[in-house]
């Protein structure tokens, strides 16, 4: 009988991090060949299914950094460690890092958009003789919206790191408790920090791009306006993932399949996705 698709297995929690009230990192037994930028399908019986970028690997798990915005969601964050979950994957091309290797790297990443790049970012960072150089700037909402804050003061030791917000936070009642850890910051928008990265040659640059679409389309004008080739520019497209394995058409545009084809494109290719 051929294998089912469809038919999702049993992962454990490992460990459960919390980055804000909606922000959670789960780590989840699994053991695979996995990238940054791929996604599984995690589900819970009678609650329904959702499509997760993979935010770290390593021996035995995969991370999924969840955000709480619906019925599913929901109820994964009453989980706890040693509890399961249902999961299918891993879906989607990610990001190979081979694609970067002995170039100068820039990562710009805003908000959740982080999640699906910090495998590339960890990876360099354990790794940083395989890039002639690396900048990363990451942006958010506010101090109280940052996610790994951890991983923001290890990555500073050894590559240009700008962290970004775009307001400070309104009130007190918005300030978590993990704020006063916080690393120092600017206040701005990623695109603010574009003309200040200094590179070599702009010729031997990979750039990554990620986050909201707004934030991606001016992030990508800005790096254009300054000169940087639109051919060494990668994106990461955000779309309805259903069925993960191009049957449903939820993500289709025009004849790309973004499950299948994406969700990690060369700017090139992904400008022409238009819906």
């Amino acid at each position: 009988m051929s294998k089912n698709e469809y038919t999702p297995f049993l992962s454990e929690i490992l460990e459960v991090k919390k980055h804000t009230e909606l922000e959670y990192t789960f780590r989840l037994s699994f053991n695979g060949d996995v990238r940054p930028g791929q996604f599984f399908e995690v589900s819970l019986p009678k609650f329904g299914e959702a499509p997760i970028s993979v935010s770290g690997m390593g021996d035995g798990y995969v991370e999924l950094t969840i955000r709480k915005v619906g019925k599913v969601t929901n109820e994964i964050f009453e989980l706890y460690k040693g509890n399961t979950l249902m999961m299918r994957g891993p879906y989607g091309n990610g990001f190979d890092v081979e694609d970067y290797k002995d170039k100068e790297l820039i990562i710009i990443a805003g908000g959740t958009g982080v999640s699906p790049v910090r495998g590339v970012i960890e990876y360099f960072h354990k790794n940083r003789t395989q890039v002639k150089d690396m900048t990363v700037i990451t942006g958010f909402k506010s101090p109280s919206f940052v996610l790994f804050q951890e991983d923001l003061k290890n990555w500073n030791d050894n590559m240009k790191l700008i962290l970004t917000v775009d307001k400070e936070d309104d009130t007190p009642s918005d300030v978590c408790e993990n704020t006063k850890e916080l690393p120092a910051y600017q206040v701005g928008l990623v695109t603010q920090y574009i003309p200040a990265i200094k590179v070599k040659s702009k010729t031997d640059t990979a750039i990554l791009v990620v986050g909201p679409p707004m934030m991606m389309r001016f992030t990508v004008q800005g790096l254009l306006k300054e000169g940087y080739p639109e051919e060494n520019i990668w994106i990461s497209h955000e779309r309805k993932m259903c069925c993960g394995i191009g049957k449903c058409g939820h993500c289709k545009i025009d004849d790309v399949y973004v499950c299948l084809d994406g969700p990690v494109f060369p700017y090139t290719k992904g400008r022409l996705l238009v819906d």
